[in-house]
């Protein structure tokens, strides 16, 4: 098989679902026996004696959760997949059961936006 650069490996996880890039990082795991979450971990207990510096510091990555769908459940279907690449039935499952996270650790535009286009289409969101 042909070595992959990174801009080719880049293109070929945006075709992919949140379901499929999860299951990927599952399998990256386990084959290579490292954690994702690992230095997220490390990164947010931060310096010992700063904590109060720490509280200062401005968030820079946000989940947007669907709080309610709203009267226009079909225009908030079609926001979450043009959102999340989903497929339709994995988006209808998401609004349907929602309180749910829509979009996880983006940046501050990208959940604005996303919450923007959400609440465009009726819909009831929050940013964490």
């Amino acid at each position: 098989m042909a070595k992959l650069s990174t801009e080719e490996l880049l293109e070929q996880f945006k075709e992919m679902t949140l379901i499929e890039l999860s299951e990927f990082v599952k399998v990256f795991e386990e084959t290579f026996e490292v954690t994702a979450a690992a230095p997220v971990a490390v990164a947010a207990a931060g310096p010992a004696g700063g904590g109060e510096a720490a509280a200062v510091e401005e968030q820079d990555e946000f989940d947007v959760v669907l709080e309610a769908a709203g009267d226009k459940k079909i225009q908030v279907i079609k926001e979450v997949r043009a959102l999340t690449s989903l497929g339709l039935k994995e988006a209808k499952d998401l609004v349907d059961g929602a309180p749910k996270p829509v979009l996880e650790k983006v940046d501050k535009d990208a959940a604005n936006k996303a919450k923007e286009q959400l609440e465009g289409a009726g819909a009831t969101v929050t940013l964490k």
